[in-house]
């Protein structure tokens, strides 16, 4: 018996990366899973595959998270597909660098639509679907606390931003038995910040364990976070970044 058995949980940006890691554990703890995906429709469907050869039901739906209306309506295909939704894990994010001189106030505005507003929208969607017991776990960053290098304005800001709202959702749904919870990595090992990378070496110099996070790690947390251990955790940021921000 796992500790989600016959639940329903959505991450957003599933297809791969922490997303894809996390719907496989949660799938793992007993969940049935949706993704949603913007473009990799081949890798969200490997995800779909492998959360049902766990015996669980798995779904990929696209979306793009920037859109409201899609985003909105990819929750509740979700819910109906899969009869219901207990936890909501926002994940889809984009991370792009520039310095202020550089960063064009499009691709500024792309950041605040896709990685906070989205987590408004999903969040707004998905209420009208979560029980007494229901989580909403959004995935933020240790940028949001500690900047440590140039050109991260945008998304240190946008990460900042849902540290924020994921407090005053809990502060709003509390009375209704719904959880809020930021799950903030540090550096993790995936296609947007690979171990190998031209930045691995700066950013292990910050880390107390002297490595990258997998995203396996963060979705440990996340699970215990959804599962029974989670149900007295609210409006709290759980950083899991090795004491990058020690």
């Amino acid at each position: 018996m796992g500790s989600l058995d016959g639940k329903v949980a959505l991450v957003t940006g599933g297809s791969r990366g922490i997303g894809a890691a996390i719907a496989r554990k949660l799938a793992a703890e007993g969940a049935h899973v949706a993704v949603t995906y913007e473009k990799s429709a081949s890798r969200a469907a490997e995800v779909v595959a492998s959360i049902e050869s766990l015996g669980r039901k798995g779904l990929a739906l696209q979306a793009d998270s920037a859109d409201a209306e899609a985003l909105t309506a990819a929750v509740d295909q979700a819910a109906e597909a899969l009869g219901g939704l207990d936890v909501l894990v926002n994940n889809a994010g984009i991370f792009p660098r520039g310095t202020i001189e550089e960063m064009s106030l499009a691709d500024f505005d792309r950041t605040l639509a896709v990685n906070v507003r989205a987590v408004f929208v999903a969040t707004k969607a998905a209420v009208r679907h979560l029980p007494a017991g229901g989580r909403i776990i959004t995935i933020g960053s240790t940028l949001g606390e500690r900047v440590a290098r140039p050109g991260m304005s945008a998304y240190a800001a946008s990460k900042a931003a849902v540290v924020g709202m994921s407090r005053a959702f809990a502060r709003d749904l509390g009375a209704r038995g719904i959880t809020s919870v930021v799950v903030q990595p540090g550096p993790t090992d995936t296609d947007m910040n690979p171990a190998d990378g031209p930045r691995a070496a700066s950013t292990l110099a910050l880390s107390a364990v002297g490595r990258h996070a997998s995203p396996e790690d963060l979705a440990a947390t996340v699970a215990h976070v959804a599962g029974a251990g989670g149900a007295f955790i609210t409006g709290s940021v759980i950083t899991v970044d090795g004491g990058v921000n020690a």
